[in-house]
């Protein structure tokens, strides 16, 4: 039997929660410039799957990669990691 190979995690929070079963989750990382090598802050957003609708705006979760669930979801939360206040 053939082993799967290991699937992307991403630490992010919760910026929009409105749809079924669905959340938006931004996640932001830090990328040196090439040529003035100063940190900039660089942002992405993913449309993730929250099978039980217990996350909330503010909300800081890991998400998994998986196949595609809709025209737009193509990550899992994989588990919350901090409510929000």
């Amino acid at each position: 039997m053939k082993t799967r190979g290991m699937k992307r995690q991403m630490v992010g929070k919760i910026v929009k929660d409105r749809m079924d079963k669905t959340v938006v989750v931004r996640i932001e990382r830090m990328v040196k410039h090439r040529f003035y090598h100063k940190y900039i802050r660089r942002r992405a957003t993913y449309a993730a799957h929250d099978e039980r609708n217990e996350c909330k705006i503010g909300d800081k979760v890991v998400i998994t990669e998986s196949r595609p669930l809709s025209k737009t979801k193509r990550w899992r939360v994989a588990r919350v990691l901090e409510k929000a206040v």
